[in-house]
């Protein structure tokens, strides 16, 4: 399969969470793929998705509700996830495209997650570790969030902070901002 570089897409989930550990007999899952087409010619922000997904093996806590906005209700008769990963495939091609995601906590999870579920993984070997990118191309000591690199950069984040569509809508502006930045480095040498 050929690989389509004419967009990067970008990924950020949120998960049922507890305060410390989970209770007995439940694991961490995915509950939002949030996801934004950043197109690799402009370097613009294209589209923005939110797939909620309903968890089989735990309970979204108060806790995560509070960290995320959401709710049982809200996941109750949203799509399984092997379902979801069937949208991420057919509808943006992730076989064949590009992912990124800020740091690797995402592609991990969707390993661990694919391999408890026992399907398939939706993307393909090809992973952008933005959060890397951006402590790189700023020479800076260590990698910081999300939030933080918006400081950095003067920026406002649009949005609900932890909330997986709005988290990669501002991680995708960062993206496009370092493509730019890269282009522009390109163009000079």
């Amino acid at each position: 399969m050929a690989k389509d570089l004419s967009k990067i897409l970008v990924i950020d989930l949120e998960a049922t969470c507890w305060p410390k550990e989970p209770p007995a007999g439940e694991q961490s899952e995915i509950i939002e793929i949030g996801l934004c087409v950043v197109d690799t010619k402009s370097c613009q922000r294209t589209e923005k998705r939110g797939l909620l997904v309903k968890p089989t093996k735990s309970q979204i806590s108060p806790f995560c509700t509070e960290l995320t906005t959401i709710t049982s209700e809200m996941v109750a008769q949203a799509p399984s996830f092997p379902k979801a990963l069937q949208i991420l495939k057919k509808e943006y091609g992730a076989k064949s495209c590009l992912w990124a995601s800020w740091g690797d906590y995402d592609r991990r999870q969707f390993e661990r997650q694919c391999q408890s579920d026992k399907v398939g993984y939706p993307f393909g070997p090809t992973h952008l570790n933005v959060k890397n990118l951006f402590a790189l191309s700023h020479k800076l000591k260590r990698e910081v969030g999300v939030a933080k690199a918006f400081e950095i950069l003067g920026w406002e984040m649009e949005g609900t902070h932890h909330r997986g569509i709005d988290d990669a809508w501002n991680i995708g502006r960062v993206l496009g901002y370092l493509l730019k930045s890269l282009q522009v480095q390109a163009l000079g040498s």
